[in-house]
């Protein structure tokens, strides 16, 4: 595997690394050590400590989860139950593979003067990152050491095991707003919004820059009711917030719920058209955000 990134390939996804997408039960983590030789009660005890972690996968992307070119690293684990995820190999912690902290922060290392060029960095998704944040926090501030820029892509409902050592060291927050009312909420991902809310206000009082996305899909949290008010969730943040990013739903991860034999209630539900799209956008921008 090359460790040279050339200008062609910061213009898009490295080659060297496999999209989401194409993996199941954590089939992505090429070129990183495989500890499959723990014991499980070993194991269990260094992911407690945060020196060993499961790993869906990562890769090299560029201008997708944060700015610049950034390694993404995929997390296993989740609480909700989203019925438009398209990694839902990633709902289980037991499915990933474990990897030392210590070997990702090589890996980072290798990247930083892409970093640097592009003004990019790293960003923790997953799954939710925050299911595993002794070791999310290990490495968020192994890569502020380096003066790496560093993101999580999160939904906010695990926000208090976010310590505030943690969040000290994170740059940017991703926050996946997924609907504005708690009924839609609930029908979404099986939990509550109040955690997400909670944590918005916790990013907003420490002015941690905030990404709020919200995934639009038609006949779910389509309802302009609904997205109104999921943009006043967002008004209370609006000090911290750069940016609002309207996701159309797809249909990319109808594969991995047949072949993980889960029942997928989305599958006939058709991608919004642009006037949609564009319509959703246009309440947000009516409050006075940066939509993209």
């Amino acid at each position: 595997m090359t460790e040279t990134i050339t200008p062609e390939q910061t213009g898009g996804r490295d080659q060297d690394f496999l999209a989401p997408a194409a993996r199941l039960r954590g089939a992505g983590i090429g070129a990183l050590e495989e500890l499959t030789d723990l014991e499980r009660s070993e194991r269990l005890a260094r992911m407690r400590e945060g020196s060993l972690g499961s790993i869906h996968s990562w890769e090299l992307v560029t201008a997708v989860d944060g700015p610049g070119t950034r390694m993404t690293v995929f997390l296993n684990g989740c609480p909700l139950r989203c019925l438009y995820c398209h990694n839902p190999d990633t709902f289980l912690m037991r499915d990933g593979e474990p990897v030392e902290a210590d070997e990702i922060l090589r890996r980072i290392r290798r990247y930083r003067n892409v970093f640097k060029a592009t003004g990019g960095g790293i960003t923790l998704s997953g799954g939710e990152v925050l299911m595993q944040p002794a070791f999310a926090g290990r490495i968020l501030a192994g890569a502020k050491a380096m003066g790496i820029h560093t993101c999580i892509d999160t939904s906010g409902y695990l926000g208090a095991n976010a310590s505030d050592e943690m969040l000290d060291n994170i740059d940017l927050v991703l926050l996946d707003v997924k609907s504005g009312d708690e009924e839609t909420y609930k029908r979404v991902t099986g939990r509550e919004l109040a955690p997400t809310i909670a944590f918005g206000d916790r990013l907003a009082e420490k002015g941690i820059e905030t990404w709020a996305r919200f995934v639009l899909v038609p006949g779910l949290t389509d309802d302009p009711d609904n997205v109104e008010n999921v943009a006043r969730i967002i008004e209370r943040w609006r000090p911290v917030v750069s940016r609002v990013e309207v996701l159309p739903f797809h249909q990319m991860g109808t594969d991995k719920w047949d072949a993980l034999k889960l029942e997928y209630r989305l599958r006939d539900t058709r991608p919004p058209e642009p006037e949609l799209v564009e319509s959703t956008r246009a309440i947000f921008r009516a409050h006075g955000f940066t939509v993209h």
